[in-house]
């Protein structure tokens, strides 16, 4: 938390400049392409990674799919686990949020920018509306990150707590690749209360296409992209742990 409100303080000085010009693009879809909206969301994403010492390591591009939308699904670890897969992911992807979450300055613009979906958690009809919208995105060729365990614990650190089934229904209904995503370290930056430098790592696994998941219930599904998860995680973790040792 401290540093969130650091790395807020460092760049009050473009936020006279920044947050109109981000305003507008998401405004105005008509005249800025998804690449160069998505372009100014890296963009202000490096500037609060420079100013809050925020390195993020990436691994696994190449096991994103080509050509065709799909659904990342990564752990959750806090308010800056959106921001590290974004400045990883090379293309544009778009987002669902918790609506409660989502208004602030700052935050509002970068979920306008990526067309991102604003969840109702209490809303069921809103969220199977939510689902639909995705799933023909999805079609079309866009990626998401949804995050299935549906929020977070302050300082959770690297643990991965249960997958909600329901999360996995617009990637079942667009017949689309599953992504698997690790988050480690992610909480350091912004939900703890360490002020130093950050080091955090997004790793794309490889991903579960149709054919894999196609006989499989939401629940198998949810609980078959967690155990990666959790087995990645491990591995990284207990090697970090054993060279610390």
């Amino acid at each position: 938390m401290f540093k969130f409100l650091y790395v807020i303080l460092r760049n009050l000085f473009r936020a006279p400049y920044m947050i109109p010009r981000m305003r507008y693009e998401a405004d105005h879809p008509e005249k800025f392409t998804e690449e160069e909206r998505y372009r100014l969301v890296r963009h202000a994403i490096t500037l609060m990674m420079r100013s809050g010492k925020i390195e993020t390591e990436c691994f696994g591009q190449e096991n994103l799919p080509k050509d065709q939308g799909y659904v990342m699904y990564p752990n959750h670890q806090g308010k800056y686990d959106a921001l590290g897969i974004m400045i990883s992911h090379p293309t544009p992807c778009s987002l669902v949020m918790d609506k409660a979450k989502s208004n602030t300055i700052l935050v509002s613009e970068f979920v306008d920018l990526v067309q991102g979906k604003r969840l109702e958690k209490d809303n069921v009809r809103q969220g199977m509306q939510i689902i639909l919208e995705v799933s023909e995105d999805v079609k079309n060729g866009m990626k998401y990150i949804l995050f299935p365990e549906g929020g977070y614990e302050f300082n959770n650190k690297n643990k991965v707590c249960d997958f909600k089934a329901g999360s996995f229904k617009c990637a079942v209904r667009a017949k689309a690749p599953i992504v698997p995503v690790v988050l480690i370290d992610s909480y350091k930056v912004f939900n703890t209360f360490h002020l130093g430098s950050v080091k955090t790592q997004v790793h794309f696994l490889p991903p579960l296409y149709y054919e894999d998941y196609k006989d499989l219930k939401t629940n198998q599904i949810a609980e078959v992209v967690k155990e990666r998860i959790e087995q990645k995680m491990n591995e990284i973790t207990g090697s970090a742990a054993a060279q610390d040792a």
